[in-house]
């Protein structure tokens, strides 16, 4: 059995959109300035990111999980971008098919900023 390992990812409306069109299967393609994926590691960062950053910017944010394999992701460093708990991976945005590839199971929505978002 394959080895996962949680991650998280906060998004903005039009993010989760195309991951609900994919089925939960996948995350979209980088748009021109997105030159790099960056799933987290701990939920409470991607509620930060998506509650301070995501509802202000787009007018509701959402955090997902989903599980990657472990083996795969040994590929990519961790990046600590802030504080000791501020860790992300940075996968390049040419990598995110093969990324997308080793997603064990569906993305999953687990919270909505505002609560009352209507999420896609």
């Amino acid at each position: 059995m394959t080895e996962g390992t949680v991650l998280w990812r906060p998004t903005g409306p039009a993010e989760l959109a195309l991951v609900a069109e994919s089925g939960w299967r996948a995350w979209p393609p980088r748009l021109p300035d997105q030159p790099i994926f960056y799933p987290v590691l701990t939920e409470d960062y991607a509620i930060m990111i998506a509650r301070d950053w995501n509802v202000p910017a787009s007018g509701a944010g959402y955090v997902t999980r989903f599980t990657v394999d472990t083996a795969y992701l040994a590929n990519y460093e961790v990046h600590q971008v802030g504080g000791r708990d501020i860790l992300e991976y940075w996968i390049p945005a040419e990598e995110l098919d093969d990324f997308n590839a080793h997603l064990l199971g569906p993305i999953e929505l687990v919270r909505t900023f505002p609560e009352s978002a209507d999420p896609a």
